[in-house]
C-alpha cells in the first residue's frame, strides 16, 4: 500500500493545478446542483419497524389531515398571572391579536383561554389551570416544519417580548419554538482556535493555513454532497451537526499528521515531490488505517437500525473518507502550490513540531523518557484519575428530553397549570380490515380512561376516518385517539403507560382490529429499548473489526488490546463526568440539568473508538517503526514522542477545540454533546494513548511488538511504517538513523 501512497502523493505534488481544480470543480458541480434542486432536510423522526413506526404509518394513510397537522408548526403559548389571568383579558386579547399579524397563521383558532372557558364550560379544563392563573393559546401556522427558519421564531418572540409585563407572563413552547440557531459560530471559534494551534505547531504561517483550509473544502463538500442526497433520501437535519462537527476535527487533524512528515522528510534531502510521496507514502498510510477505523465505528451505528442514527453514522463515514481523500491528494497538490514558500514566514520563538537529535529535547520527548523511567507509576496515576472521574456515572440517567432552554420557562408553567404530558400527546391508531371500527373504538377509549396517568380522561374520545367529513366517526376503518399523559414525555410513568395501551391488543384484536401507539414520545420510548437491544452486538462488530484491523497495523495482540482497554476506561470517565455537570448539576456549569441523551452513549462509543484508533495509529506506528528499524523497545517509544507527541497532541487539541466550542451554543442539547465529545478526547488523547499505552508498552518490552509464529503467517503485511518507500528519492550517503538520539 505504502507504493501506491507513495505515487499517489507525488503524482498530486507533481500535477497540483489538475488536482486542485478537480477539488475546486468537484465542491463548484455540487454546489449548483443545491442551487438548482434546493433540497430540504427532514425534521420527522420515525422508527420503522417498530409498534411507534406502525403507527405513524398508518396514521399518513388513514388520517391525511393529522399528518399534514403534525407537519405544520403549532407552537403552544402559555399566560400566566398570579391573580387570575381573568383580570388580564383584555391584555391577552392584544396578544392574540398580534399573533394573528405573523406569517400564514390560522386565526380562526386563535383564542384567549378566558374567553373559551367563558363561552365553552365543559372544555375549560384544556385551556385553563391553576384555578385560572395559567392558559394554553395555540398558534398554528400554515408551513412546512423544514421552511420554519429563525426569523420566524424571532418574529414570534417579538410579540411575546411586546406583551409580557403588567402581571402577565408569556412564555411559548413546541412549533417554531423547536427551531435553533444555524451552526456557524461554534465552528468559527473551533476554526480560530485549530489555526493558532497549528501555528504553534509548525512555526509558520503558510503552513498553518493549509489544514485549516482542507478542513474547510473537505466538510464543505461533503455537507454539499449531504444535501443533493436528500433528492432521493429522507435524510434528518438533526444528522447534519455530527457530520460538520467530526468532519471537520478530522480532516485538520490528517492535514496536520500529513504536513507534519512532510517537512520531516524535506529536511531529510531529496526532491520535494518525493518529499511528499514519502509522507503520503509513510503517514498517509496511518491516515488511510486511522480513517478506516473511524469510517467502522461510525458506518457502524446503522446496526442499531434507528434511522436518524444511521444517517449520523453513514454522513460521518462520507466525510471522514473525503477527509482520508484530501489527505491524500489535495494536501500534496496545495504543499506543490506554495513550494518552498510553505513554511514561510516562519516565527521565530517557536520551535519546529518535527525536532531532531541536535535540536535538544522538547517537552514531549522529556515526558517520554519519564514515562518509560516510571512506567508503573504512570499507569496507576493515569488509570485512577479515569476511575475516580467515573465515579459520578452511578447517578447517569438516560432520557430524550431534546427540549431546547428557551422553552423551559413555558414547560414549567404548563407542567404546573395542566401536568408535564402537555406537548408529548401519545397518538392511539387503530385499524380494521373488516366492517367499522367502532365497537374497538368505543372499548379502547373506556379502557384507557381507566389508565392511570391519563390527563383529563372524561374528555377522551376517537377520531374517525369515515368518508363524511361532517360525521367522521360513521362507517370508518380506522379510529385515531389522542392521550395526554399527566407526567413528561421522558418518565417512567409515561413510558408505563404506553406499554399498558399497548398491553389491550389481544382484547382489540377479539374485535376484529388492531392498536398501535405512536408519536414523539410513544417513538423515544420505543427508541430506548432499540438502544439498549442494539449496544452488544454493536460493540461486537466495532471492537471485534478494528480489533483485527489494529493487528494488521501494528503487527501485534498486544497493542490492540492494550488500546481497546485504555479505550473503556476513557469512555466510563467520560459518562461519568458528564452526568455530574449535565445531570446532577456539579460546579452549576449548566441552568437546565437534564438526563443524558439515550442515543448518546451508543454515539459517543463509536465516533470517540474511531477518533482514540486515530491517536494510537499515529502515535505508536511511529514507535514501531523505529523498533522495526533498529532502536530498543523503550527508546523506540521516546523516539515515538520526539517524532509524534508535538503533532498528536496539537490534533488533540483541535479536536477537543472544535467539539467544545459547541459549548458556546444557548442549547444544552448541543452543550451536552459538544462537551462529552470534547472530554473524551480530552482523556483518551492525553491520559491513555500518551501515557497509559506508552507505560504499558514499557513494561511489555519486545514482547508488545510480536506476533505468534502461526498468526504472523496469516496476517497481511500493510507496511504502514513506509518501509519500501521510506528512502525512495534519497542520497545513497544519507546518514545512518542515530539509534542514541533518543536516549
Amino acid at each position: 500500500m505504502s507504493s501506491i501512497l507513495f505515487r499517489l502523493g507525488r503524482f498530486s505534488f507533481r500535477h497540483k493545478w489538475w488536482v486542485l481544480v478537480a477539488w475546486v470543480a468537484a465542491v463548484a458541480i455540487a454546489l449548483g446542483g443545491v442551487w438548482l434542486l434546493n433540497p430540504k432536510f427532514a425534521q420527522d423522526f420515525d422508527l420503522p419497524g417498530t409498534d411507534g413506526g406502525v403507527a405513524m404509518e398508518q396514521i399518513q394513510e388513514n388520517f391525511p389531515a393529522a399528518t399534514k397537522q403534525q407537519e405544520e408548526p403549532s407552537t403552544t403559548v402559555v399566560v400566566q398571572a398570579d391573580d387570575g389571568l381573568a383580570k388580564h383579558a383584555a391584555q391577552i386579547d392584544s396578544l392574540v391579536a398580534d399573533l394573528g399579524t405573523l406569517d400564514d397563521v390560522d386565526r380562526d383558532g386563535l383564542q384567549n383561554p378566558v374567553t373559551v372557558a367563558e363561552k365553552m364550560p365543559q372544555t375549560a379544563s384544556t385551556v385553563l389551570g391553576d384555578d385560572g392563573r395559567i392558559g394554553l393559546i395555540t398558534v398554528h401556522q400554515s408551513m412546512n416544519l423544514m421552511d420554519v427558519d429563525m426569523d420566524t421564531k424571532q418574529a414570534l418572540l417579538d410579540v411575546l417580548a411586546e406583551h409580557r409585563g403588567d402581571g402577565l407572563t408569556v412564555e411559548a413552547m413546541g412549533g417554531v419554538m423547536s427551531t435553533m440557531e444555524p451552526p456557524g459560530k461554534a465552528e468559527l471559534v473551533g476554526l480560530t482556535v485549530a489555526f493558532v494551534v497549528m501555528i504553534v505547531a509548525f512555526g509558520a504561517l503558510i503552513a498553518a493555513f493549509i489544514p485549516l483550509v482542507t478542513g474547510i473544502v473537505g466538510v464543505g463538500l461533503t455537507m454539499l454532497l449531504v444535501m443533493l442526497s436528500t433528492e432521493v433520501l429522507s435524510i434528518n437535519q438533526a444528522a447534519t451537526a455530527i457530520i460538520t462537527m467530526l468532519g471537520l476535527a478530522v480532516s485538520i487533524d490528517y492535514a496536520l499528521f500529513i504536513v507534519s512528515r512532510y517537512r520531516t522528510e524535506v529536511d531529510r534531502g531529496g526532491s520535494r515531490d518525493d518529499a511528499a510521496g514519502r509522507a503520503a507514502g509513510t503517514a498517509g498510510s496511518a491516515v488511510v488505517f486511522a480513517g478506516l477505523t473511524v469510517i467502522i465505528a461510525v458506518a457502524a451505528l446503522m446496526v442499531i437500525g434507528i434511522p436518524i442514527i444511521t444517517q449520523m453514522g453513514l454522513g460521518a463515514a462520507v466525510a471522514i473518507l473525503v477527509a482520508v481523500l484530501a489527505a491524500l491528494t489535495f494536501i500534496p497538490a496545495l504543499l506543490g502550490a506554495f513550494g518552498r514558500f510553505a513554511f514561510l514566514p516562519r516565527i521565530p520563538w517557536i520551535k519546529h513540531a518535527d525536532q531532531h537529535a541536535h535540536d535538544g529535547d522538547s517537552l514531549g520527548v522529556k515526558f517520554g523518557r519519564i514515562v518509560v523511567r516510571r512506567p508503573v507509576a504512570f499507569v496507576v496515576a493515569g488509570l485512577a484519575i479515569l476511575i475516580a472521574a467515573a465515579v459520578p456515572m452511578k447517578n447517569m440517567q438516560l432520557g430524550m428530553d431534546m427540549t431546547t432552554d428557551d422553552q423551559v420557562a413555558a414547560q414549567k408553567l404548563v407542567a404546573t397549570g395542566f401536568g408535564e404530558g402537555i406537548g408529548g400527546e401519545l397518538f392511539v391508531v387503530m385499524h380494521t380490515d373488516s366492517g367499522t371500527i367502532d365497537d374497538a373504538a368505543n372499548a379502547a377509549v373506556e379502557t384507557i380512561k381507566t389508565l392511570p396517568d391519563v390527563a383529563t380522561p372524561q374528555t377522551l374520545t376517537w377520531m374517525g376516518n369515515g368518508p363524511s367529513p361532517e360525521a367522521p366517526n360513521r362507517d370508518a376503518d380506522s379510529a385515531l385517539i389522542v392521550v395526554t399523559p399527566t407526567s413528561s414525555p421522558s418518565s417512567e410513568a409515561t413510558h408505563d403507560l404506553v406499554e399498558a395501551i399497548r398491553a389491550i391488543s389481544g382484547d382489540i384484536e377479539k374485535k376484529g382490529a388492531e392498536i398501535h401507539v405512536g408519536g414523539q414520545t410513544a417513538i423515544m420510548s420505543d427508541l430506548s429499548a432499540k438502544l439498549d437491544a442494539a449496544l452488544i452486538p454493536y460493540l461486537v462488530v466495532v471492537v471485534g473489526l478494528a480489533f483485527l484491523i489494529m493487528i494488521g497495523v501494528f503487527r501485534s495482540l498486544w497493542v490492540p488490546l492494550v488500546g481497546t482497554l485504555g479505550f473503556v476506561f476513557s469512555m466510563i470517565a467520560t459518562f461519568g463526568i458528564t452526568t455530574a455537570i449535565f445531570t446532577d448539576g456539579t460546579l452549576g456549569l449548566i441552568e437546565h440539568t437534564k438526563p443524558i441523551l439515550s442515543f448518546l452513549p451508543i454515539f459517543l462509543i463509536g465516533v470517540v473508538f474511531g477518533l482514540a484508533m486515530d491517536y494510537q495509529v499515529f502515535l505508536v506506528t511511529r514507535m514501531r517503526e523505529e523498533y522495526h528499524h533498529g532502536m530498543n523497545a523503550r527508546d523506540a517509544i521516546v523516539a515515538g514522542y520526539r517524532h509524534g507527541a508535538r503533532v498528536v497532541a496539537s490534533a488533540a487539541v483541535i479536536m477537543i477545540s472544535v467539539f467544545s466550542a459547541f459549548m458556546l451554543s444557548s442549547d444544552t442539547t448541543a452543550k451536552l454533546m459538544g462537551f462529552a465529545l470534547a472530554i473524551a478526547v480530552f482523556f483518551d488523547a492525553f491520559i491513555i494513548r500518551m501515557t497509559v499505552v506508552p507505560a504499558l508498552l514499557a513494561l511489555l518490552g519486545d514482547r508488545a511488538w510480536r506476533l505468534p509464529a502461526w498468526l504472523d503467517k496469516l496476517v497481511i503485511n500493510f507496511d504502514i511504517e513506509g518501509e519500501k518507500v521510506r528512502n525512495h528519492g534519497l542520497p545513497v550517503t544519507e546518514t545512518p538513523v542515530d539509534t542514541d538520539a533518543a536516549r
